[in-house]
């Protein structure tokens, strides 16, 4: 149990001095698994041989005193709309529950490469669409910090995995806040890169200029160490940004002393709880401390955001799910009296309520008649949103917010106000809009105990910079430290 309590930066010296192997640390984080997952339901299913096969690699190597990458034996936990090769992929749907992948993402090949064991892979909001994972088809994902309390969707159950012991790190898919909005829940750190840093080739799509896969850790180095392992361009991907990637560890502990640090007011009102509000006060505070300039910035168009999302967003999946059909794969419903039939009855039974209603919502927004009206409207007001950002990116270095209004909300309690619940992700929607890296980091606990994300955005290309910005924070408190009485 000490063990797992520990992070990847730790264990790594651990392995290197030969005091743990790689195969303990795989068994140890099974057998907490096997403790807690009735509680939680992080995962969908586990890759025991898989893992174990890698852990043996990594320990032979330690033997022989050979060169390791830096995560080589960290076990990590795969979100299940990620591909790997020989196991199941379902995106918690019931149209993929038996669904082998027969090829591997680019990030499982370069988790393969650098030797990371994959323990399983784990539960999320169906076809990522979702900000409280309660849309699985198979089950829910609870809060290791409130049992009754949802942990944040769609990547609720990589966050959970980490925040109740059962991995190390774990990989997710970000559209409007899928990993930053369960990191801020579970509190522990998750971060999104620039769009296109990180190969998109082999996750299954949700909305294609959104989309963003990336890394949940326990503290920013472990989270930096994982987005250098994954990053990279993709020839297999037209989205991946043919750049050199500069690994962030080289500037993470560089001091922030003169960093312009925006504070952004239509994010910071009396809707925001109090205490989410107070904890991002005094992380502003621990900035000024650091020798940051700290000014509060406006951002007029921000407002139109959720709006904007939820049509390029359903336009996109509407698009993106018209492969599921019955016909190449997954799954087919019986006894169709004809092809139209089948593919009726076949989308009826096999998606969810909230994937069925998102697709209408984007089948509307692209028919004749409406397309220009909703989404070339939407993909317009885009454009200005990130005219607005470019300008405050002048002024200052960092944007500051609290990551949600709100700490995690009871299980159930937004069921049926699906607004109510798209309006969670009001202060994540923005990086993906326009695409650039933001992160998450724990700013404390309400007066409940539940955690407080601190969001932190800087312009596109400037991931080191925001990891390093993170990385002050997490130096100056202890909050990261902080672990669910499970």
């Amino acid at each position: 149990m000490e063990l797992l309590k520990k992070t990847a930066v730790e264990i790594r010296k651990m392995l290197i001095n030969k005091e743990v192997s790689a195969v303990e640390l795989v068994e140890d984080t099974y057998k907490r698994v096997d403790a807690v997952e009735d509680k939680i339901g992080a995962f969908n299913s586990l890759t025991k041989e898989s893992a174990i096969e890698t852990a043996k690699k990594v320990d032979e190597k330690i033997k022989n005193n050979e060169e390791l990458p830096t995560l080589a034996g960290i076990p990590l936990a795969l979100k299940d709309n990620i591909n790997l090769k020989g196991y199941r992929t379902t995106a918690s749907s019931k149209i993929l529950e038996n669904f082998v992948s027969p090829f591997d993402a680019t990030v499982s090949i370069k988790l393969k490469e650098n030797l990371i064991p994959v323990i399983g892979k784990t539960n999320l909001d169906e076809f990522a669409m979702g900000s409280s994972n309660e849309n699985s088809a198979f089950k829910k994902v609870h809060n290791p910090y409130d049992l009754n309390k949802v942990p944040g969707g769609s990547s609720g159950g990589s966050a959970a995995s980490v925040a109740a012991l059962e991995s190390y790190l774990a990989l997710g898919s970000d559209t409007g806040g899928s990993i930053r909005l369960p990191a801020s829940f579970c509190g522990i750190t998750g971060f999104k890169p620039t769009y296109g840093r990180v190969s998109r080739y082999g996750l299954i799509a949700f909305a294609s200029s959104l989309d963003q896969i990336g890394p949940f850790g326990r503290c920013v180095e472990d989270v930096a160490n994982l987005y250098y392992a994954i990053s990279g361009n993709d020839k297999k991907d037209s989205t991946s940004l043919n750049l050199p990637v500069e690994n962030p560890i080289t500037t993470l502990k560089n001091d922030v002393k003169g960093l312009k640090i925006g504070v952004i007011k239509e994010l910071l009102t009396d809707d925001v709880d109090e205490d989410v509000k107070n904890a991002v006060i005094n992380a502003v505070k621990v900035y000024e401390k650091l020798g940051c300039e700290i000014k509060e910035v406006s951002l007029p168009l921000l407002k139109h955001s959720i709006g904007i999302y939820y049509i390029v967003a359903t336009a996109e999946a509407s698009s993106n799910l018209a492969r599921f059909d019955g016909v190449k794969y997954g799954y087919r419903a019986k006894n169709a009296e004809n092809l139209m039939d089948m593919y009726t009855r076949t989308r009826q039974e096999g998606f969810g309520d909230e994937v069925k209603r998102r697709i209408m919502l984007g089948t509307y927004a692209l028919s004749s008649g409406y397309y220009d009206a909703y989404y070339k409207k939407a993909q317009q007001m885009r454009r200005l949103v990130k005219e607005d950002f470019d300008k405050v990116f002048k002024e200052v270095d960092v944007l500051v917010s609290p990551t949600c209004p709100n700490t995690a909300f009871e299980m159930g309690s937004r069921n049926d106000d699906p607004i109510k619940m798209y309006l969670t992700d009001v202060g994540t929607i923005c990086a993906n809009l326009i695409g650039s890296p933001a992160i998450s980091i724990p700013a404390g606990l309400d007066r409940q105990g539940m955690p407080i994300g601190l969001h932190l955005i800087t312009d596109c290309m400037k991931d080191n910079l925001l990891l390093q910005t993170a990385y002050n924070f997490e130096r100056e408190t202890d909050y990261n430290k902080q672990l669910a009485n499970l």
